[in-house]
């Protein structure tokens, strides 16, 4: 995997996927931090994403990695911050084009319908993989324009 500063958190829900995708990552050598849950007491996840897509969005990190029931909340919070791209991933084919395609700096994935061995897979080919630009570079381009656009309003 490229050498990437990679951070990941995840909600009450997602802590026990995050902890194995956590460990699955140091122990290949990914540089990672962890920015919680730690317990399974009750957050809500719009704090979480918010914290882990303003530290991506300044630069703290490459990539971030955000879990909780179902990604669908994650990402949509996430998606808020300006600068940031996050994608729900379900399947090789998206965690490969969240990258590729679309230079998502985040995934999000659901814990309660992505088992630890498919997390685990999918997580490494949007690691291993990198914006490919090409054709899909005005289109990012585009959504960095709307990013620009409504950093200037009010």
């Amino acid at each position: 995997m490229p050498d990437l500063n990679v951070v990941i958190a995840g909600d009450h829900l997602g802590l026990p996927l995050k902890a194995a995708l956590y460990d699955h990552l140091a122990g290949n050598d990914v540089n990672i931090a962890d920015l919680g849950v730690k317990t399974e007491e009750a957050v809500d996840y719009p704090d979480i994403g918010l914290d882990l897509a303003t530290r991506i969005a300044k630069g703290e990190f490459d990539r971030g990695i955000l879990v909780c029931g179902t990604g669908a909340g994650m990402a949509i919070t996430a998606n808020k911050v300006p600068g940031v791209r996050a994608v729900c991933i379900t399947d090789p084919y998206t965690a490969e084009r969240a990258i590729a395609s679309n230079n998502a700096q985040i995934v999000t994935l659901g814990a309660l319908i992505t088992g630890v061995n498919v997390a685990k897979m999918l997580v490494d080919i949007w690691l291993s993989n990198h914006f490919q630009g090409g054709g899909s570079a005005k289109k990012v381009a585009k959504i960095d324009a709307i990013d620009d656009f409504y950093k200037t309003k009010p």
